[in-house]
């Protein structure tokens, strides 16, 4: 799935109800002059608290850029014009859930997140300043259709026309494993795998496993 944005609060893929797989892009509000956070997160079977954040090296209200979530029965990569930022892989066989019991629908959105996107909290939406606006460019959604139960079997099946299950969609090659690097050592801003705090020491079990 690729896309184009100049502005958008929240972009997802997501399915229905209380147990629900979703994949998160969401650009959070911020204050003039600072740069801006893209926020990350992956929720399977209802559970989330998988939160990565990124302080991105341009300014997106700028310009048009290139934002993709690509999704396949290996891995979860997200994609910042064609640079990895994240990595989920597939660890299901080690009984570590990932999302691939479940067809989604793709969702971008505009919402108040006040009370916990802009420095914690700490500054609310000028609300002088509305209406607030986002544009897409050139979206692409590039998908197998979800028919029902036996999509599941078919969609992650490896064929040709199955382009996402090809080897070089496995995982990701040298030079953007240099990439995915380049940004967690430059711009990651939080991650959950690191925040003992909040989770009392009690970490994820993907946290210890290779994610690339």
């Amino acid at each position: 799935m690729d896309m184009y944005l100049f502005y958008v609060e929240l972009l997802q893929l997501s399915s229905t109800g209380d147990y629900h797989d979703e994949i998160d892009f969401e650009f959070l509000g911020n204050s003039s002059g600072d740069p801006y956070t893209v926020h990350t997160n992956i929720f399977i079977q209802g559970k989330g608290n998988r939160e990565q954040q990124f302080i991105l090296w341009f300014d997106p209200t700028a310009d048009f850029h290139n934002y993709t979530i690509h999704w396949n029965p290996d891995a979860v990569v997200w994609y910042v014009d064609s640079i990895p930022i994240r990595v989920y892989r597939n660890y299901k066989s080690e009984g570590i859930d990932f999302p691939d019991q479940q067809g989604m629908q793709v969702y971008s959105s505009l919402w108040n997140g006040d009370n916990w996107a802009t420095r914690g909290g700490l500054v609310k939406i000028d609300w002088s300043c509305a209406p607030f606006k986002a544009g897409l460019r050139k979206f692409n959604a590039r998908a197998c259709e979800w028919n029902g139960p036996d999509s599941i079997s078919r969609c992650a099946y490896p064929n040709q026309a199955n382009w996402w299950t090809s080897p070089v969609y496995k995982q990701l090659n040298a030079d953007q494993l240099a990439q995915l690097e380049w940004v967690r050592d430059n711009y990651m801003g939080y991650n959950y795998c690191t925040d003992y705090w909040r989770f009392n020491s009690q970490m994820a079990p993907e946290c210890s496993k290779p994610q690339y």
